[in-house]
């Protein structure tokens, strides 16, 4: 009895059961070639994605690191005294442009070579930098009548 059970529960399983051929599909467009293209646009798009981030955080890093640089006391204070040195050297060549006896000058100032020339109607100063540049000023010497 108990083979005639087990000989008939088989027959009912087995009864609905049935095979097909089994067909391998890659999912990857890598291998499949559906839809290929816009895979590999999409793993661009990230790569460059990433790559413009990277960029933009080096960029940043730098901006603050100078920024910082350019904050701390002895950084303002070197810009001060550079500036007060500046206009000094300004209102020496002024001086002597205008109120000095003498009809010409020059002086080198950090590679730079500024001449001046003084007629009686103007005073003419020339700025020749280091890389070639050549700047004139002419200044009308009526004009300054206080």
């Amino acid at each position: 009895m108990k083979t005639t059970i087990t000989t008939l529960a088989l027959m009912l399983v087995t009864a609905g059961v049935s095979a097909t051929e089994l067909v391998h599909q890659f999912n990857s467009p890598s291998f499949s070639g559906i839809g290929y293209s816009s895979h590999v646009l999409t793993i661009e798009q990230l790569e460059a994605t990433r790559r413009q981030k990277l960029r933009e955080e080096e960029a940043s890093r730098i901006a603050k690191a100078e920024l910082a640089a350019k904050q701390t006391n002895i950084a303002k204070f070197l810009v001060n005294v550079e500036s007060r040195i500046y206009a000094q050297l300004s209102k020496q060549l002024a001086d002597s442009l205008f109120s000095g006896g003498g009809t010409t000058g020059s002086m080198d100032f950090q590679g730079t070579n500024i001449s001046w020339v003084k007629t009686s109607t103007d005073v003419t100063l020339t700025i020749l930098e280091s890389n070639g540049n050549r700047t004139e000023i002419t200044v009308p010497l009526a004009s300054f009548a206080f």
